[in-house]
């Protein structure tokens, strides 16, 4: 029997195309892979393993093609060899992990409000309560039970605390696939009984072929670009392809251009962009940038002669304020981004 999977009530879809679990082809990463391969066989997998590195690059693809070998190969000593980072996994195991029905595998992500009608901002506490049931209950079938944190930086204080637990007491032949986009942000003691493996943004190349993979076309013209602004994100890449992302990012490097002095029509016309008919989405974006623009700064600083890096720090802050009360309290996204360059500007006259 077929299930049908709706892709609307799952976090961070991206319409039209494939979510991680249902994704084969991984794009990079193939030393990650390995690493997980090699540690899995030799019988010594530890029970928590911590997937760190940008959003959109392929945790989530990782996660789930471990997860699909694991599940298809029970005995480790019996597993095969993968070659090139290639896990391979039985089609019947990847048939039921792309339709999330496989009893062994337990996906914990930003659950779906009935009520609102859309995806909650927070992975609860009562999701990450779910792999009490799961790991207490007999497993499904031979081997592993599964479960992938996607992602942990989206965990409020009570659902991390549950996570943890966990972790401390971990079931017998359990496995967590932690992901996080910001380690540095997770709970020390949840880093610490993990085995980290750190994914690297994908090169310019890989990029390119992620995204020929995915059947999406960029003009040449477009993709230095594109390749500057999804620094090595496919996510972020698509992203700024469908939602005008290309646009603003030449809107903001010419009035970054401008600085220390703000020119107030460039600053004006960007603002507008940002707040157009799209503006919650390119809201988004144009926090990535003015986080980019201050990444760039500091790695430029400390390259150089500039030893005192507090002022970045301090814009840094800034900047996750105003994202923070913008969405929180749904302030005026225009004001918003008047706000955000500004921070930029006084950064820079400092």
């Amino acid at each position: 029997m077929a299930f049908e999977v709706d892709h609307s009530v799952e976090a961070d879809w991206i319409e039209g195309l494939p979510l991680p679990r249902e994704q084969t082809a991984l794009i990079g990463h193939a030393a990650a892979a390995e690493e997980l391969h090699e540690v899995y066989r030799s019988g010594r997998m530890h029970h928590a393993v911590l997937l760190t590195g940008p959003k959109g690059i392929g945790k989530a693809t990782l996660a789930f093609r471990f997860a699909r070998y694991v599940l298809s190969h029970p005995d480790p000593f019996k597993a095969p060899e993968a070659g090139a980072g290639l896990l391979p996994a039985s089609p019947r195991v990847q048939a039921q992990v792309a339709t999330g029905a496989h009893p062994n595998l337990l996906h914990l992500k930003r659950p779906y409000d009935d009520k609102a009608k859309k995806v909650k901002t927070q992975l609860t506490v009562d999701e990450v309560r779910r792999t009490v049931s799961f790991f207490g209950n007999a497993a499904g079938m031979d081997g592993h039970r599964i479960a992938i944190v996607d992602a942990a930086d989206d965990m409020n204080a009570s659902a991390a605390n549950a996570l943890l637990k966990m972790l401390e007491e971990p079931p017998k032949r359990s496995l967590f696939l932690v992901l996080s986009h910001a380690p540095g942000r997770l709970l020390p003691t949840i880093r610490s009984r993990c085995r980290r493996v750190n994914l690297e943004p994908l090169s310019p190349d890989q990029l390119d072929e992620a995204l020929e993979t995915l059947d999406i076309d960029v003009n040449e013209a477009d993709k230095p670009a594109l390749t500057a602004l999804a620094e090595g994100s496919v996510r972020r890449a698509i992203e700024c392809i469908e939602r005008e992302g290309l646009i603003l990012h030449g809107l903001f490097r010419s009035l970054m251009d401008t600085l220390p002095r703000l020119d107030r029509g460039q600053l004006y016309r960007f603002a507008t962009a940002v707040a157009g008919r799209k503006g919650a989405d390119n809201f988004d974006i144009a926090a990535d940038l003015a986080r980019a623009w201050l990444s760039e700064q500091m790695r430029i600083g400390l390259r150089g002669s500039i030893t005192d890096l507090n002022a970045y720090a301090t814009a840094w802050d800034e900047v996750n304020r105003i994202v923070a009360e913008t969405d929180g309290i749904n302030l005026d996204r225009r004001q918003a981004v008047v706000s955000l360059m500004q921070s930029l500007a006084g950064t820079a006259r400092k």
